[in-house]
């Protein structure tokens, strides 16, 4: 009588997995290559539904209102009250005027605020990830990473408590260890940190910096 692995819910037997002999086991340091024809990696780009519907609803009703206005004088009626003290101060104003050189600063600085909106992709919160499919995209939520490498670092021995500041560019650690010598808590946080960062699957992996410290003296 020969014995086999246990039939699974089809009946066929249940594979083995995580097997350590086996060559073909998972490896966390290893990175597949992606596949042909893969687009490069790009940041996310925010949809902006906010500012994009403040600014018609702005221009549309100052268009509106504009045509409503030059349409009644062309049928013989008087402009608008606001339109004619505006074309006043307009015509009578110095240029250098405080209410001029304001009113010139503030349309400035919007505009300068919608062009940085339409030329920088936003989302600074989702951090893009490896492709190695074409018809995939895929981001990750810098406070989930955090959370992630957090995690990892409280399985160090010696570390009472970590502080991870996830950054699109670096990733900041600072822990507290209140046993074992500072330099070998470091290391080890460095070694299992850097190894966490790589699971992450991240297109763009950040600078790892690692502090440790002791925790404060009660009383």
């Amino acid at each position: 009588m020969t014995t086999g692995p246990p039939p699974g819910p089809t009946g066929g037997p249940v594979p083995v997995l995580g097997d350590p002999d086996r060559p073909d086991r998972h490896d966390s340091h290893h990175r597949p290559e992606p596949a042909p024809g893969t687009p490069p990696v790009r940041r996310f780009w925010a949809v902006r539904r906010i500012p994009a519907a403040l600014v018609g609803v702005v221009l549309l009703g100052a268009a509106g209102l504009l045509l409503y206005d030059v349409a009644a004088v062309r049928a013989d009626h008087s402009a608008m009250s606001w339109r004619r003290s505006l074309a006043d101060e307009l015509a009578t104003r110095p240029l250098d005027n405080t209410w001029v050189l304001t009113a010139a600063a503030v349309a400035m600085l919007l505009g300068l605020w919608l062009a940085l909106l339409a030329l920088t992709p936003g989302l600074r919160a989702v951090l893009p990830m490896r492709r190695e499919h074409p018809d995939v995209r895929a981001g990750l939520d810098r406070e989930a990473a955090a959370l992630a490498l957090r995690d990892r670092a409280m399985e160090v021995s010696g570390v009472q408590s970590v502080r991870v500041r996830m950054g699109r560019a670096k990733v900041g650690v600072r822990a507290l260890s209140h046993f074992r010598e500072l330099d070998e808590v470091r290391a080890d946080l460095e070694t299992v940190l850097a190894g966490g960062i790589d699971e992450l699957g991240l297109a763009f992996p950040p600078a790892l910096t690692v502090r440790v410290a002791r925790p404060p003296r009660k009383g």
